[in-house]
């Protein structure tokens, strides 16, 4: 097994003869001299034919192998087994392997041909050799012949080092995309567009690459393997796949943006609602930016307009790749762009790829030369027609190939569809099926989801799956399956070549209501899945449509029915088929069940008019998933016990369900049980022992007073969910949740304590007890024998949160033992005045975060491990601890609106500034504060720019920066989301200081609040003070002022003058949004002083 530290950066292969006095010594001092870390085994190690256990520790240890693949390699024994080790590595994604071809040609390596081929037919012939290793290191010399890597020839040797050093620091520090299984004849055209690149890459110029051809050429495997040669040359790199398709889903521009801008800026999760939001955004955080931006499959100038409308977005240097099918969508666009054409691989490239598909293991399989160039001129040099024919062909006899490239010759103007069609049609009818049903529904759905819709069709999914991936007509992609857009859209023309009431599968609205509207539905059609809606299909499904109730009459084979959202409606309850598996309909009409569909497996009906769950359940024995969520009609929930195999059961929000059928909790095969927000539920089952329950969720179910008794051991069970609810205790039998690893009581206001059993949970992971304001302490538990101190023991809590809970003692925390693992702790909210001493033994400890603890006088020495400190809004603080010696993991310090830290006048940014960052990307500090430091001497309105001397580099410290910033519109409304952004960013460099003023102008005509009195009852006014940590406030002065702000700011405000301001002058009062700021409180930040809006209604003021 591969050690979980990598010792080494790079493993060398080589056979020393051939290379040890030369190119090695050459590239191991190149690479040393650049600080990578090289393993070169030495003579002594290689003398025999065993290769050592801790040999083969090398390559699992290193990051990088390098296989220096010269004439006599392949005759080395040892060589090959570590090629094969290396190569088994590589398939484990433990290992980047890259190939060096020393005075030999790949294909020699790939074929096994010449001297590479002598040597694998002396190892067969050899009797000490073990048949089975020699065709281990056949597969592993082809596999390695089919990686991108260098030739090397007489001459070239010091360039291929050169390039070899400039590399490897990109493949250590990034993760490459993948390309493709065997990138033959990419090498060349990556070069080609490198060229191409890198023109003036160094200079000021933005270049804007397309990269056009037809489908199945090749565009995104060399727009992929450019992006893996140049990203380490970039401050921000981004490879957006699928434009195309993204961008015709509901907001799929916006969602297209966001992923850029936030795989640019990690972490941030970058939030706005409109494409012309995300321009600006894009603009505003990429135009000082150098970036490698690649959009895939681009369709629509569209697409280019919202992502990248211009060079002028981009930092200097920037390179913008683009691939599209549409070589007009490039020659009249805004932008000018440098198109580089695909065009099909060369006969010998073509030759290669073939081999590869339909011969993957270089196995011997007699097929005459002639079928081979066939079948590979018939491909057209397509690089997707060369993979699905080849995988179709593979491991077929030379009869079989010659009668499907006979079917290829007989029709005219073949293309690549043809060829397609030679794979579909090769399939057996349970394959067939199960790839009209992904290339028509589910392309791009998780494989799991997949699998459970079509194996309750009967269907042999997994093998099916496994098959369509062998003949390459679908990808597993990180647990989804993808299919090329040719492969999707010949499968889709394969159904719709029949007229539509016979196609078997229906996908688009318009043909579905045609279908039922006009009942020209037959027995032909087996699934109707309408899932996503174009913007035009969303226009048409908030009509009013009517249907027949015999509208699926005809449609007796109908396995699935999915559909959405509509407005439809039925003079009677509309029969469903007999043979149905599948039923999703949200807002659905009345429906008829009858005694069928008896196959049902999914049952999805949210949204709808449904009073009760009749007997008429009873004949569904087979049903595993019901969601009725969102049914505010629902009153009752049947016997469960009628439905043998139900495995899901969501019924959140149904307001109008008073109670759960006592089988809910003994169910045999139940589960996921979901009941959030069923405001009503009053009722739930007394005792609970459903064995196989791995979810319960009654978050918000506000009535429910009592939880079940739990009377024998669940081993499954892993969340509970009791937030927002009434109940007052959790019940001792809590311990039989064997394995629980999050229980949520979040706002329980009843509730006072926890059982002394919840201790015995030792798989607890996360607590949740936010909001429990009547929540005194933790028990302690003295009959607990692994405490001899009575302290509670929760052995693998990494997670509590003790927010809002008014604790004014936390003696619990004394005893580090009883949480070893705790790494978050929330204490927000709380009345306690100290932490204990003994926070500081509290090793993994790593986000501690206390707002708004009003009485918290001092923060003791903290543990280690800290990565985070947020203690926002603690007034009565006055001592925090050293934190210098956090400054190496310390991400993160708030303690903003901590009034009494900042009165004793200390530097306190100078204190919590980290002195050493040398790899941490970012570190933020917020404070309390109002005056500018006066050693920010360089002020200019506007902007400000300077050069830093080029011999400087050695000197320089860091940069601090200090911004005066007011709103670029006068006139401020009342419900204005209106905010400042500020983005400020240091690249391979480490922050010293920072330094940020905001000084609102005050002017008589903007940012004002007008009151109008009300029958007043008094003339003079207290005021109320109240802590000040409202994020929606900004800090407010006058420039002529001095730093300090008058306590008289805010003036008692006399209800006879009508209309006059808060403000002493009738300066400010900055708004927020209506419901954060002036529905609740109005007042100045910079004083503490407030006036609530009940305190101003109370006195006769009205709003």
């Amino acid at each position: 097994m591969a050690s979980s530290e990598k010792n080494y950066h790079v493993f060398l292969s080589f056979r020393g003869t051939d290379v040890r006095n030369n190119f090695l010594r050459d590239l191991y001092g190149a690479l040393n001299q650049k600080g990578i870390y090289t393993f070169v085994d030495s003579e002594e190690l290689r003398k025999g034919e065993q290769i050592s256990p801790a040999l083969m520790s090398v390559i699992e240890e290193s990051r990088v192998a390098i296989i220096i693949f010269s004439e006599d390699y392949a005759f080395s024994r040892w060589c090959l087994k570590e090629l094969a080790k290396i190569m088994e590595c590589k398939a484990r994604k433990e290992l980047i392997v890259l190939p060096v071809f020393y005075k030999v040609e790949p294909r020699e390596v790939r074929r096994a041909i010449k001297g590479y081929g002598r040597a694998m037919a002396k190892h067969e012939s050899d009797s000490e050799n073990d048949l089975k290793a020699v065709e281990t290191w056949k597969k592993a010399l082809f596999d390695a012949g089919n990686l991108s890597g260098w030739v090397c020839n007489d001459g070239d040797e010091a360039e291929v080092i050169q390039s070899i050093v400039r590399e490897l620091p990109i493949r250590l520090e990034h993760t490459p995309l993948d390309v493709a299984k065997y990138p033959v004849g990419i090498e060349s055209l990556v070069e080609e567009l490198k060229s191409m690149s890198q023109k003036e890459l160094d200079g000021d110029d933005v270049l804007m690459i397309g990269i056009w051809g037809p489908g199945g050429i090749g565009k995104t495997t060399i727009a992929k393997a450019i992006y893996n040669a140049i990203e380490g040359q970039f401050r921000g790199a981004i490879f957006l796949e699928r434009v195309r398709e993204t961008s015709n889903n509901c907001d799929g521009l916006v969602e297209l943006q966001r992923r850029l801008l936030s795989q640019i800026f990690p972490p941030k999760h970058v939030m706005f609602r409109s494409v012309a939001e995300g321009i600006s955004l894009i603009k505003v955080r990429l135009y000082c930016k150098k970036v490698l931006l690649v959009l895939d499959d681009v369709d629509h100038s569209c697409q280019l307009d919202a992502l990248a409308g211009g060079g002028n977005w981009f930092g200097k240097g920037s390179r913008i790749f683009v691939t599209s099918r549409d070589k007009h969508l490039f020659t009249t666009s805004r932008c000018e762009y440098c198109v580089y054409e695909v065009k099909p691989l060369k006969d010998d490239e073509a030759l290669d790829l073939f081999i590869c598909h339909a011969f993957p293991n270089n196995e011997k399989v007699e097929i005459r030369n002639d079928l081979i160039d066939r079948a590979v001129h018939y491909a057209s040099g397509l690089p997707l027609s060369l993979e699905v024919l080849g995988s179709f062909l593979c491991g077929r006899n030379e009869p079989a190939w010659k009668s499907e490239l006979d079917k290829l010759s007989n029709k005219p103007n073949e293309n690549i569809d043809r060829i397609l069609k030679i794979s579909f049609y090769g399939l057996e009818k349970n394959e067939r099926d199960i790839f009209l049903d992904i290339a028509c529904f589910f392309k791009g759905k998780s494989i799991e989801y997949i699998t459970e819709f079509l194996d309750g069709c009967d269907f042999a999914t997994t093998i099916g799956i496994e098959i369509l991936m062998e003949r390459s007509l679908i990808r597993n992609e990180h647990g989804t399956l993808q299919m090329h857009d040719l492969v999707e859209l010949m499968g889709k023309n394969i159904v719709m070549q029949d007229n539509l009431g016979q196609r078997s599968r229906l996908w688009l609205f318009e043909d579905v209501l045609d279908i039922l509207c006009e009942e020209k539905g037959t027995e032909a059609i087996e699934a109707i899945v309408v899932d996503l809606l174009t913007p035009k299909e969303k226009k048409l499904s908030l009509e009013e449509i009517t249907i027949e109730a015999d509208a699926f009459k005809k449609i007796r084979d109908l396995r699935m029915l999915i559909f959405p959202e509509a407005h439809i409606s039925s003079e009677g309850p509309i029969r469903l088929p007999s043979n149905l598996r599948w039923l999703k309909w949200p807002n659905a009409p009345l429906l008829k069940f009858g005694s069928g569909p008896k196959k049902l497996i999914g049952l999805d009906l949210q949204k709808s008019h449904i009073r009760q769950l009749d007997d008429k359940f009873k004949h569904f024995r087979v049903l595993k998933h019901i969601n009725f969520s969102q049914c505010k009609s629902l009153v009752s929930v049947p016997d469960l016990s009628l439905l043998p195999n139900l495995e899901r059961l969501n019924l959140d929000g149904c307001k109008s369900l008073v109670e759960v059928h006592q089988s809910a909790a003994c169910h045999d095969k139940l589960k996921f049980l979901s009941l959030k927000f069923c405001s009503n539920l009053s009722i739930f089952p007394h005792t609970l022992k459903t064995k196989s329950l791995q979810a319960l969720d009654l978050f918000g179910c506000s009535k429910l007073k009592k939880f079940s008794d739990i009377l024998e051991k669940m081993e499954h069970l892993e969340e509970l969910d009791l937030g927002w609810t009434a109940i007052k205790e959790l019940p001792t039998s809590v311990e039989n949740l064997l394995s629980v690893k999050l229980i949520n009581l979040a706002f329980c206001k009843r509730l006072t304590a926890l059982p002394s059993s919840v201790y015995k949970l030792q798989n607890l992971e996360h607590l949740i007890l936010r909001g429990c304001s009547n929540f005194v302490v933790f028990s302690k538990n003295s009959e607990d024998p692994t405490d001899p101190n009575g302290n509670p023991r929760f052995r693998n809590l990494y997670r509590l949160e003790l927010n809002g809970c008014n604790l004014s003692k936390i003696e619990f925390l004394e005893s580090s033992s009883s949480f070893p693992k705790l790494a978050h702790l929330d204490l927000s909210d709380n009345k306690f005045t100290y932490l204990p001493r003994s926070i500081n033994k509290y090793d993994d400890l790593e986000h501690l975060i206390m707002f708004n603890c009003k009485q918290l006088q001092k923060i003791p020495q903290l543990p280690p491990n800290m990565h985070m400190l947020w203690a926002k809004g603690c007034r009565s603080l006055q001592e925090f601890p050293d934190l210098s010696g956090l400054s190496s993991k310390l991400l993160s310090v708030d303690f903003s609106s901590c009034r009494e830290l900042f009165r004793k006048g200390a530097n306190t940014a100078d204190v919590l500034l980290p002195k050493e960052h040398p790899k941490l990307g970012y570190y933020d500090i917020l404070l309390s504060g109002r005056e500018m430091p006066e050693w920010f001497i360089h002020c200019k309105d506007g902007s400000i720019s300077f050069m830093v001397p080029r011999d400087s580099h050695d000197k320089f410290v860091g940069l601090a920066l200090c911004l005066v910033l007011w709103p670029e519109r006068r006139e401020v409304l009342r419900d204005d989301r209106n905010h400042f952004q500020v983005h400020l960013e240091a690249y391979k460099g480490r922050l010293k200081k920072c330094g940020f003023r905001l000084i609102c102008e005050q002017r008589e005509d903007e940012l004002r609040i007008e009151l109008q009195h009300h029958q007043p009852t008094e003339t003079n006014w207290p005021l109320e003070e109240r802590d000040s940590d409202e994020d929606n406030w900004i800090d407010t002065e006058d420039e002529e002022s001095s730093s300090e702000t008058d306590d008289e700011l805010i003036k008692a405000i006399d209800p006879e003058n009508e209309g006059r301001s808060l403000m002493s002058a009738g300066k400010i009062i900055v708004p927020g949004r209506t419901d954060a700021c002036l529905a609740q409180e109005s007042g100045c930040r910079s004083c503490g002083h407030w006036l609530t809006k009940r305190f101003l209604r109370e006195r006769g003021m009205r709003f």
